[in-house]
């Protein structure tokens, strides 16, 4: 399908509140062309991240749903159905 795309962004290394900062601007500069944003966190340095990340974004009113990635280290923010 023409015009959607999935935004990445690769957390690594960064504290909870670096990661929050990136997102909250990946989430405002978001516009109809993104459906999804895909959160690199990683998880062999701990769950901390990814479980501040999911906990915090799970009722945010621009995601619709949070899914999980084929691996532990990745969290989508599912912004729009694209059907």
């Amino acid at each position: 399908m023409a015009g959607v795309s999935v935004q990445e962004i690769d957390l690594h290394g960064m504290s909870v509140v670096q990661a929050k900062v990136a997102v909250d601007a990946a989430l405002r500069r978001a516009d109809r062309s993104v459906y999804r944003i895909r959160l690199i966190h990683g998880y062999h340095n701990g769950t901390a991240l990814r479980d501040e990340l999911r906990k915090t974004y799970r009722n945010h009113p621009r995601v619709l749903r949070i899914e999980l990635g084929l691996n532990g280290g990745i969290t989508e923010l599912v912004l729009r159905e694209l059907f």
